[in-house]
């Protein structure tokens, strides 16, 4: 398989801004996919980060099955503040907003005391396509920030208001280079590395092998797939349950492995969360 290596000159720029901007802030959020918590995390951030306060969102809750919460659980164990959101549900507003006052609650006092207005300022970081933009619109109320459903859509920092708050909108960064490349394909899953540096061929079998050792249920009841199935067989399904034939009654392998691929990230297999325990000790998660 095609070793996954993505890092745009634009990736290396931004992590110099934002590491020219952070002595602005008072705190850090850092957005994770519930749905590969332990394959968004990206050290390089955590370091930037350096002794400012730090909040860790699991974003898309929504498409996550309890193992999320498992890990969500055991983040906090660790020492850090976590919070599980769907920044695309405005009930979430309400428990984000107060896990990032309780983060920088000293400060508002130490200000407060002053006599101080000053707005408390975040920094809003994460890897491509974790939601950082829909973040920043839900706590806003409003469409403030650009967001999208592929990776790269925010290329330059952007300070949004949103009530005490300030937010610096950034761009997604991901690690220089993927030591473990599991974690770098749940990246690919998820749509955080750009599909057109991917062979989707392969994210598509890997993605199918890895649920059919994990969830074949979700398959099953999707797609009809009865198991045991090699990755291939199981395409096949696919293909034959969504119509993708062709003439000669061949199957439309690429139609599949796109539809596939899209069921997944828009959740049409269920909640799912692809990362354990032992994935979140090894990013250093926990």
């Amino acid at each position: 398989m095609k070793i996954i290596q993505w890092y745009p000159g634009h990736m290396a720029k931004a992590m110099r801004m934002m590491e020219e901007n952070l002595k602005l802030c008072d705190a850090v959020v850092f957005v994770l996919d519930a749905r590969a918590p332990a394959s968004s995390f990206n050290r390089k951030l955590q370091a930037l980060a350096g002794a400012k306060p730090v909040l860790y969102v699991l974003n898309k809750g929504d498409l996550a099955d309890g193992k999320a919460d498992e890990l969500l659980s055991l983040v906090r164990r660790s020492g850090k503040s976590a919070v599980k959101i769907a920044a695309n549900a405005p009930s979430s507003a309400r428990a984000l907003q107060a896990a990032m006052s309780a983060l920088v609650s000293e400060k508002a006092e130490r200000l407060a005391e002053r006599g101080s207005s000053k707005p408390l300022r975040f920094l809003v970081a994460g890897v491509p396509n974790t939601g950082k933009s829909t973040l920043i619109n839900l706590l806003c109320g409003s469409r403030r920030a650009v967001t999208g459903d592929k990776a790269g859509v925010t290329r330059g920092k952007q300070w949004v208001k949103c009530g005490a708050f300030e937010l610096m909108d950034t761009p997604g960064t991901m690690p220089p280079s993927f030591e473990n490349q599991s974690l770098a394909r749940r990246l690919a899953y998820i749509g955080s590395v750009n599909d057109d540096i991917l062979e989707i061929d392969e994210i598509a079998l890997a993605l199918l092998e890895e649920l059919g050792s994990s969830r074949p249920e979700v398959l099953a009841e999707r797609y009809g797939i009865e198991f045991p199935a090699e990755p291939l067989e199981m395409l096949e399904g696919v293909c034959a349950r969504r119509g993708f034939i062709l003439r000669g009654n061949e199957f439309d392998y690429e139609r599949g492995e796109r539809a596939l691929i899209d069921d997944f990230r828009k959740g049409k297999l269920g909640r799912i969360c692809l990362d354990s325990r032992a994935d979140a000790e090894a990013a250093g998660l926990i």
